[in-house]
């Protein structure tokens, strides 16, 4: 069955099944980005799909090439998340029993939001790799259909049908950014855009700590890293798959790395400019566009998942406002006599600084009269604003020292 995927009678047999399951994500025109890069800049809003993720669109267009025999033995995979609650949701609808092997350091979110769907959770192992391993012996012990998370051609043909979408809604589209991790996603909107017109160019985009991809790229072979080490987790691969590795090779035009630092500032842009809450992976085609030498282009970028637990998302919006200057911790020594701290916060009122947290020490040193330690917690405008702070106070004859910001 394989070998006849990723063929247009294919892609176009998978945007027909998957209709059944999806939302219609249309695109969204970005000023905000446009703006920026001086392009047309277009988001693919995946993060919007019922389960939270594009992966639906892979798990239930393999179900749908099975035989009833295959589903009926049950259905297994191993996911820390997106591609879980893909299977557990298409099994749900085919009547088949799921099983998701999900490593024990998964949110409890994820895990309760799998079993909502139906699908019976096995914990086991602290990484991805672990959980795969496991659900093979499981998959071996009871007979069940495995269904990979990426390094499978039908799986990769339902990911591609976001190609479809796209060319459909936005002929003249010049680039499409597409995250990737395993290269499930990266192999059908690839292998689709070019068979639809062969002037797209197709980007990739890994996280600098598990470019896998590119890796392999470079060596003209599948090759794994010593280790990964990303915010992106959704992409944080070892090694991509080795059956999806010559698509890559043929249709991705290139792969761009992107630093974590850059997803945390590209998370507050999608909150604050398009109200849209997308998971660090999914923010690679944000952050890419930043690296793309290129001017008035149309291009789209794929946010391909949105979930993300609460306290992820509040270690995001915390670093995300310490790196903009939009928080920030500063340090004066001041005389330990009445009066001092008033007039500290009489200087910073006056140029609207905002106080969140102030830390007042005493032990700095021996000679308590001479010098005692404030640290100021603050909230500003951004950087011009928090150097319009930091010259006020030297101009009042304290010398101000930026210092980590812990909140």
């Amino acid at each position: 069955m394989e070998e006849q995927m990723l063929t247009l009678e294919k892609f176009e047999e998978a945007s027909e099944v998957v209709k059944k399951v999806t939302l219609e994500t249309k695109l969204v025109y970005s000023d905000f980005l446009s703006a920026q890069t001086g392009n047309r800049v277009y988001l693919k809003p995946e993060n919007m799909q019922f389960t939270g993720a594009y992966k639906l669109r892979g798990a239930y267009y393999k179900m749908s090439t099975l035989t009833e025999e295959e589903r009926g033995k049950g259905l297994i995979t191993a996911s820390a998340g997106n591609h879980a609650q893909g299977v557990a949701y298409a099994a749900q609808r085919y009547g088949a029993k799921a099983t998701i092997v999900m490593p024990t350091t998964t949110p409890l979110i994820k895990v309760n939001r799998t079993k909502g769907y139906g699908a019976e959770v096995v914990l086991h192992g602290d990484v991805y790799d672990e959980a795969c391993a496991k659900a093979y012996e499981l998959a071996e012990e009871h007979g069940y259909t495995f269904i990979h998370p990426f390094d499978d051609l039908a799986v990769a043909t339902g990911q591609g049908t976001i190609a479809m979408e796209i060319v459909k809604e936005l002929p003249l589209v010049e680039y499409i950014l597409v995250p990737v991790g395993g290269g499930g996603l990266a192999t059908g909107v690839s292998t689709l855009a070019k068979l639809l017109n062969p002037k797209i160019k197709v980007i990739g985009v890994e996280p600098a700590g598990a470019s896998c991809m590119q890796a392999s790229i470079k060596e003209g072979k599948v090759t794994t890293l010593p280790k990964v080490s990303t915010i992106a987790d959704g992409t944080a691969v070892k090694t991509p798959g080795t059956r999806l590795f010559p698509y890559i090779q043929q249709n991705l035009d290139d792969i761009i790395t992107v630093e974590d630092e850059e997803l945390v500032v590209a998370f507050l842009d999608m909150v604050e400019n398009h109200k849209m809450v997308v998971e660090n992976s999914g923010l690679l085609a944000v952050a890419a566009l930043k690296h793309l030498n290129v001017k008035d282009k149309k291009i789209v970028s794929i946010l391909s998942g949105g979930n993300m637990d609460v306290i992820t998302m509040s270690s995001v919006v915390q670093q995300g406002l310490i790196m903009r200057d939009r928080i920030f911790t500063v340090s004066v020594l001041l005389p330990d006599k009445p009066g001092e701290l008033c007039r500290v916060s009489g200087i910073i009122a006056n140029v609207n600084g905002n106080v969140i947290k102030l830390e007042h020490n005493q032990f700095v040193s021996i000679n308590r009269n001479a010098a005692v330690e404030l640290r100021i917690t603050l909230e500003a405008y951004g950087t011009e604003h928090k150097k319009q702070i930091m010259d006020a106070l030297e101009k009042e004859g304290y010398q101000p020292k930026q210092v980590r910001t812990n909140i």
